[in-house]
């Protein structure tokens, strides 16, 4: 990651730091100078004054500069975070990848070897097993952003773990979000959704844990669907949802919904939702066209 970002610089915190602070422990020097060792200067008030207002702005501006450099540097240190949970997917995805090729000269000596015996059964159930784990981690393979790939794998593997069966409906390669959105921007939206939407069916049978995820586009438009099935949301905690702090979790929880509402305005797009009898839908897009900042900025 560049180690300047949009109102983000390490290089330009580390020197106002050291400058500021340089010259406050200058001026405290002076003043204990002028009033320590120099005695005729002890009787200037005005220019006693004038060194401690001096010293008091210094003070202030470097307060100010600190405080807002810690908070640039905190905005930083999230989006870094958000970058190594991608970076955590894709490894993923990648050692998954590479055991399937490992493992498939194994598997084709072990059809070999079925079918030179005549177990023409065992093979069909053999290659029935074989293809439902390679069709598994290709089936999230559809689109031309790696991160976003390897986010879904990641996903997939989660559901299964909790029980939930998921739908997957890729028909859009995504081929040029990266221009409007970085992908990991857009991992940190469908994680969140995601992850969600998998919290939310945690009540329900397992007979009827259902998540649906589309990737989809129009002429304008890079879409995406996450849905699941479970108890609505009430009505009244609808029309908040996607403020700070407003969450069906409990105390603790209620900002991830807020970042990816934050996430897609900041580039041009948007998410709504949709929860009745039956189910919970997450509507979101950003545009193919870069949005364009707001006048001034």
């Amino acid at each position: 990651m560049k180690r300047r970002e949009k109102g983000v610089s390490i290089r330009k915190a580390t020197y106002f730091a050291v400058v500021i602070s340089g010259l406050q422990i200058l001026l405290i020097l002076v003043v204990l100078f002028a009033v320590l060792l120099v005695p005729e200067i002890k009787a200037s008030p005005s220019l006693l004054l004038m060194l401690t207002l001096l010293a008091s702005v210094l003070i202030v501006w470097g307060a100010i500069v600190d405080i807002s450099e810690a908070f640039n540097t905190r905005k930083l240190m999230g989006r870094l975070e958000d970058m190594d949970e991608t970076i955590d997917a894709m490894a993923s995805l990648n050692t998954t990848l590479r055991a399937q090729r490992h493992d498939f000269l194994n598997h084709l000596q072990v059809v070999y070897s079925l079918v030179e015996m005549g177990e023409y059964e065992e093979v069909n159930a053999y290659i029935e097993q074989v293809y439902g784990r390679i069709t598994a981690v290709s089936r999230v393979m559809k689109t031309s952003v790696p991160a976003v790939n390897a986010l879904l794998q990641v996903k997939v593997a989660a559901c299964e773990k909790a029980q939930v069966r998921v739908k997957l409906d890729i028909t859009s390669k995504w081929e040029t979000l990266e221009s409007t959105m970085p992908a990991w921007e857009m991992c940190k939206v469908l994680s969140n959704l995601i992850d969600n939407a998998i919290d939310a069916m945690e009540a329900i049978p397992e007979a009827d844990r259902c998540l649906s995820i589309a990737l989809t586009e129009n002429l304008r438009q890079y879409c995406f669907v996450v849905s699941n099935a479970g108890v609505p949301i009430p009505r009244q905690l609808q029309e908040n949802i996607f403020q700070p702090g407003v969450t069906t979790k409990g105390e603790g929880h209620g900002m991830g919904l807020h970042i990816v509402r934050k996430t897609l305005r900041d580039r041009g797009g948007d998410v709504t939702l949709r929860s009745d009898g039956e189910g919970t839908v997450f509507s979101g897009y950003v545009p193919k066209v870069p949005a364009l900042p707001p006048a001034g900025k």
